[in-house]
């Protein structure tokens, strides 16, 4: 039974019972022969009118809540995208520059430049780059992908090569290191 099926029944049992209305804060309903039964009822009627006001305001509450863990959720990205907008406005420039370009090293600058803008944004938003190669494997930070014959026998358990960086974002790890183990 939800909160409006509850007050209607409510509301059309006090309409059934007018010398069973609770009495209320300003308009008390006080009669001389009261019997200890009315008392109760009266009690009872009150405590539900209580209730039903406690259930609505909690519901209310609870909607009022997911709607704005909803909203959260939409835009919480938004300041990270709206801060990556200028390295997508720097590649689409690059591109189009790509097809007249006739110096390939200049071209490759460019890129270098966007590399480490786009680096530089995100590390404002708290990404690390984790530092895996010559470490000892840990599975909390590295993913091994393989393992080869270690060189030396001081890179026995150690990482060797990495296929894919890992990632940091506010101290917590955001992606694994995909790394080559040394066995």
């Amino acid at each position: 039974m939800n909160f409006d099926d509850m007050l209607k029944k409510k509301k059309k049992e006090d309409l059934d019972n007018p010398e069973e209305m609770p009495a209320t804060e300003g308009n008390e309903v006080v009669t001389e022969d009261e019997t200890p039964e009315q008392l109760l009822k009266q009690e009872v009627a009150l405590a539900n009118d209580k209730y039903l006001r406690l259930y609505a305001e909690f519901d209310n509450f609870r909607r009022r809540t997911i709607k704005e863990r909803s909203e959260l959720l939409q835009t919480a990205g938004m300041d990270v995208i709206v801060s990556m907008l200028p390295v997508l406005d720097d590649f689409d420039r690059a591109l189009r520059h790509m097809d007249n370009a006739a110096d390939v090293n200049a071209v490759k600058e460019g890129v270098v430049l966007i590399q480490s803008k786009l680096k530089n944004i995100l590390g404002q938003k708290g990404l690390k780059e984790m530092q895996a190669i010559g470490t000892a494997f840990d599975p909390e930070l590295h993913e091994a992908i393989t393992n080869i014959p270690a060189p030396t026998d001081e890179q026995k358990g150690k990482v060797i090569d990495e296929v894919e960086k890992g990632y940091y974002l506010n101290d917590k790890v955001a992606r694994h290191a995909k790394v080559v183990v040394g066995n």
